[in-house]
């Protein structure tokens, strides 16, 4: 086109190809509260780091299950949780990351964090695959009656890593 030809006039019409960003939480070591601190359920533990705690109760106390929040945190012994991370971190575990944690009276050190390579402190095998057994309805939190294997550890050793939580109270 020579510099006398008018270009064509620009379209107007403009189209949004954004697509909604995904809830995601990282949890670092100070999401990690004593066990006292957070909502116990039927022996585990609860709190939701994203101001969702109701939402997550709802689903943690209903005998039909549910999809947890993003932000929700679940603990059965201090050394262990487990974090709805949101945001397609792991779509196999529906978004769940698993921790192991160090806890001291000077708080929660992340020990190891990520996907299906992070092993139980009970020795029987990785997080996931314990947890993916878990009924779909329950969104791969374990208990009794979730399809899981049973845990290689006594109630009571759980009861007591529960109760010897040194890490400081909020």
């Amino acid at each position: 086109r020579s510099e006398d030809e008018a270009a064509p006039p620009a379209s107007k019409a403009t189209t949004s190809t954004t697509e909604p960003v995904a809830e995601e939480f990282v949890a670092e070591a100070d999401d990690f509260v004593n066990l006292a601190d957070m909502t116990p359920v039927r022996g585990f533990f609860v709190d939701n780091r994203m101001g969702k705690l109701d939402e997550a109760l709802a689903v943690a106390k209903s005998p039909e299950g549910g999809t947890y929040p993003v932000g929700t945190i679940i603990q059965l012994i201090p050394q262990e949780a487990m974090v709805k991370r949101g945001g397609g971190f792991d779509p196999t575990a529906n978004d769940w990351e698993f921790f192991e944690l160090d806890t001291s009276a000077e708080g929660t050190v992340i020990h190891q964090r990520g996907k299906a390579e992070i092993e139980n402190r009970f020795g029987s095998g990785s997080c996931s695959s314990c947890h993916a057994m878990a009924g779909d309805q329950f969104d791969f939190v374990c208990e009794d009656t979730h399809g899981c294997d049973p845990l290689p550890v006594s109630d009571d050793l759980i009861l007591g890593l529960q109760q010897n939580d040194a890490r400081p109270r909020r």
